[in-house]
């Protein structure tokens, strides 16, 4: 798997282009936005977008996915508990910041099912605390995980907006996450990659 990060967005979100090198097959995590270089440089590399993953559904991470789904009417998906945050533009934090947006197309996904895409196998690993139907998307073979704002380098997401809660964060990174092997790369929604290893030894919130 070959990870092409973008920092987009008024809130410098990491969006995620993951490709299958062998077969030039692609999934977009989180599109904050989709700036026309972007979808640019997915033509160009002759990438074909298979999939949209949400981690949650704040007006941050998903800004984009209308903009996506013109170039590529591809499934979106998102844990079916956020399925709501999505078309909830309270919850999902847009009509805080000036302008309100929903969507509803969102393909929900449970706890522990294995999404098959792109010629990856991604396990949806539902983490709430951040958002109620947050969610990760961890691919065993590649070593990879894609965090949202669950895990971030030595911090964790924040716990004050609609649906948040602090202990539910906590218990969901160490039950869920900690577990997994400590070599795993975590690419987080905001700020730089780490590891699982990294994260159980310097991370101060768990």
């Amino acid at each position: 798997m070959k990870i092409e990060r973008f920092v987009l967005g008024s809130f410098g979100t990491n969006v995620y282009v993951a490709v299958n090198e062998e077969t030039k097959e692609a999934v977009i995590v989180d599109p904050a936005a989709f700036p026309d270089y972007v979808c640019s440089h997915i033509k160009e590399e002759g990438l074909e977008v298979r999939a949209v993953l949400l981690t949650h559904g704040h007006i941050d991470h998903i800004g984009g996915v209308d903009a996506v789904l013109r170039e590529f009417p591809v499934p979106v998906y998102a844990h079916v508990m956020e399925v709501e945050v999505l078309k909830n533009e309270q919850e999902n934090l847009s009509a805080m910041f000036g302008a309100a947006y929903t969507f509803e197309k969102a393909v929900g996904l449970r706890d522990g099912e294995i999404l098959s895409t792109a010629g990856f196998e991604f396990r949806i690993i539902h983490t709430p605390g951040h958002t109620k139907g947050g969610c990760c998307y961890y691919e065993k073979d590649e070593n990879v995980l894609f965090s949202g704002d669950t895990l971030f380098m030595q911090s964790v997401g924040r716990t004050d907006f609609p649906t948040g809660s602090t202990s539910t964060l906590i218990r969901s990174i160490r039950e869920k996450l900690l577990i997994l092997p400590e070599e795993t790369r975590v690419y987080p929604g905001h700020m730089e990659e780490t590891t699982i290893g990294f994260e159980k030894e310097r991370n101060p919130f768990i």
